[in-house]
């Protein structure tokens, strides 16, 4: 197992530039989440908001084997992570979640949010709610001395409290000049197990939560993970760096100012 890496002052303020900036590019793309627009179309949005207005580049883009076709993930409805655009509408009542990673000066910035297409039904908008709730839990179980468990656990009982399940195959990450680096972040577990947290450290939290059962599968094309029984899922993720007394989310919404 790769270590974890402790940020140094210097690459902790990169950081925070490069969460500002894909906090900032989501703020963007949320005014074009309506009825009628493809994932496609979003996606080029996207690619040139992070390379013409952002000066960066969407790390996504060709990453991993096989390389991933696209600038971000729009994942629709039953969709838990990894949807791939492509020229399908959304339709009103439809949920996306769309995560964005923008790497810049050798740094990535990652955060992805929940969409509304239109209007939703009380049960989508209630597993979105509830979606966030756990996500929020887990951040704010984090401070030195605390455990990756207390992360999952957190996560875990919001989740579950409400009648959900935790998708357990994907979880969160460390983050900085790597797109994915050490520690890896569990959405569910024990207080007071695993990895104890120290200052400097930085990773995602982002829970996926589905409707149904917590069981997958993956679409043929090696990336789309669907939930098994077809039911809703829904997830959001932010950036977390331990601080010396407790955390500081480096995703913030600048638009809204709330994470």
């Amino acid at each position: 197992m790769m270590a974890v890496i402790i940020k140094t002052p210097e690459e902790i303020e990169k950081m925070r530039e490069l969460g500002r900036l894909v906090a900032e590019a989501l703020d963007y793309i949320g005014q074009f989440i309506k009825p009628g627009i493809t994932t496609n179309e979003i996606d080029k949005l996207v690619y040139n908001y992070h390379t013409e207005i952002q000066g960066g580049y969407p790390a996504p883009l060709n990453y991993g084997n096989p390389p991933y076709p696209k600038s971000c993930c729009t994942s629709v409805n039953h969709v838990i992570c990894h949807g791939i655009p492509d020229d399908k509408p959304l339709k009103n009542g439809d949920i996306v979640n769309i995560d964005l990673t923008i790497k810049k000066d050798g740094f990535h910035g990652d955060s992805s949010r929940m969409f509304a297409v239109g209007t939703i039904s009380p049960q989508a908008k209630r597993l979105i709610d509830i979606t966030h709730q756990s996500m929020m839990a887990g951040i704010a179980a984090v401070k030195p001395g605390a455990t990756l468990g207390d992360i999952g656990y957190a996560c875990q009982q919001v989740a579950e409290n409400a009648g959900y399940s935790v998708v357990q195959e994907f979880c969160g990450h460390g983050i900085g000049r790597g797109f994915h680096e050490e520690p890896q972040i569990l959405h569910y577990g024990r207080k007071g197990q695993g990895m104890v947290l120290e200052p400097g450290m930085i990773f995602t939290i982002e829970p996926m939560i589905n409707q149904g059962k917590r069981h997958l599968r993956i679409l043929a094309d090696g990336w789309t993970v669907v939930t098994k029984d077809r039911s809703l899922s829904a997830q959001w993720e932010h950036e977390v760096l331990v601080t010396e007394t407790g955390c500081e989310i480096l995703t913030i919404s600048p638009a809204s100012g709330k994470p």
